[in-house]
């Protein structure tokens, strides 16, 4: 089994997302705590380098072109630009939502910043100048992923819809100079579907060959599914994250599964195989090609709510932190319970398994 290391200084409320930047040199932490955490690798491992301070509670972060522009997303509506090592003093508003932002992904390729918010809008922005355009969505956005080519937005009611990453970058030079010419455009998706899944999504991640993409919902259930037609038939459903008990309840009724929500994904970068990680505290890998779980990870004290490989496929950054199953969310999370790991990979660990003989 691989090694696993802990990452000292970790936030002080719930986690939720981890970054590697472009040459895994170093690791982006957003929290509740309203504070993004920058880490960088040395010979012992991931160290603490800088305690950014927000202006609320940090919903999502990501890598611009390089490993020293990175963006962020939280509860301030702020679709936020930063360098690495210039900290806060840093921060430019690249643009701003009429509620909490909650997604933030860059496209390498067109050189474009997607941000969602729970406005139902997405802003396509343009960095080398924060120019930027509002899309307005279908309905309120969960989660998104990108390819080279598409990005794909999960949203409420089972939408799923795929747009063209360029047709959105030709977008921008449409934007207005003032706010009465922001107005959110109406955009033609390249493609528009229901997800397989019958309960909310909680994470969307796209296939690194760009065909396709996996979801996760909060009814312990991983979708594969594909962007061609032709292949629908392929697409699949399957059962993860759940336990097995023997219980009653409070109202005297069996229970013999706990249900736990899938709460991350993400696809490795070389071999196309992926880890999902649930309410259960455990990381599993998946070949999405064999249909089968290659290995499951030793159960941690809390959900996994954030998982991230490099880009190199060496590493997997998990993060842990409560994730509300009791239903007391009006409680802050347990400190002792929010960590954060960095799992050395072994080269044959993530590759995928062989199908089954029938």
């Amino acid at each position: 089994m691989s090694a696993i290391n802990e990452v000292p200084n970790p936030p002080s409320d719930a986690i939720s997302s981890v970054r590697f930047s472009p040459d895994g040199a170093s690791l982006l932490v957003s929290a509740w705590d309203s504070k993004i955490q920058v880490y960088h690798r040395s010979d012992e491992g991931y160290k603490h380098s800088a305690s950014i301070q927000c202006d609320a509670p940090i919903l999502d972060v990501c890598w611009g072109a390089d490993s020293s522009t990175f963006f962020a997303v939280g509860i301030d509506y702020d679709v936020a630009k930063y360098n690495v090592h210039e900290g806060q003093d840093s921060k430019v508003v690249m643009s701003s939502h009429d509620q909490a932002a909650n997604k933030v992904a860059y496209s390498k390729e067109h050189d474009i910043v997607i941000s969602t918010s729970w406005d139902e809008t997405m802003h396509i922005h343009r960095p080398s100048d924060n120019a930027f355009v509002p899309v307005k969505l279908a309905a309120k956005p969960f989660a998104i992923s990108l390819t080279a080519d598409r990005l794909v937005v999960a949203m409420a009611e089972r939408h799923v819809h795929v747009y063209d990453l360029a047709a959105l970058r030709d977008l921008i030079p449409q934007a207005g100079s003032t706010e009465a010419m922001r107005e959110p455009l109406v955009v033609e998706p390249w493609q528009q579907r229901l997800s397989n899944l019958k309960f909310m999504t909680r994470d969307i991640a796209c296939m690194p060959d760009g065909t396709g993409f996996s979801t996760g919902s909060i009814e312990g259930r991983v979708s594969v599914e594909f962007f061609d037609p032709a292949l629908e038939k392929e697409a699949y459903a399957f059962k993860c994250h759940r336990v097995k008990v023997d219980e009653v309840d409070e109202d005297g009724e069996e229970i013999s599964e706990i249900i736990h929500p899938v709460n991350t994904i993400a696809y490795h970068p070389v071999h196309g195989t992926f880890a999902t990680g649930g309410g259960d505290g455990v990381v599993a890998l998946w070949d999405a090609k064999t249909k089968r779980r290659i290995r499951q990870y030793p159960k941690l004290d809390a959900s996994v709510a954030a998982l991230d490989f490099s880009s190199d496929g060496t590493r997997l950054a998990v993060a842990m932190s409560p994730g509300f199953e009791e239903g007391k969310e009006e409680e802050e999370a347990d400190p002792s319970l929010v960590k954060v790991y960095v799992r050395e990979l072994a080269e044959s660990e993530t590759k995928g398994k062989p199908a089954k003989e029938k």
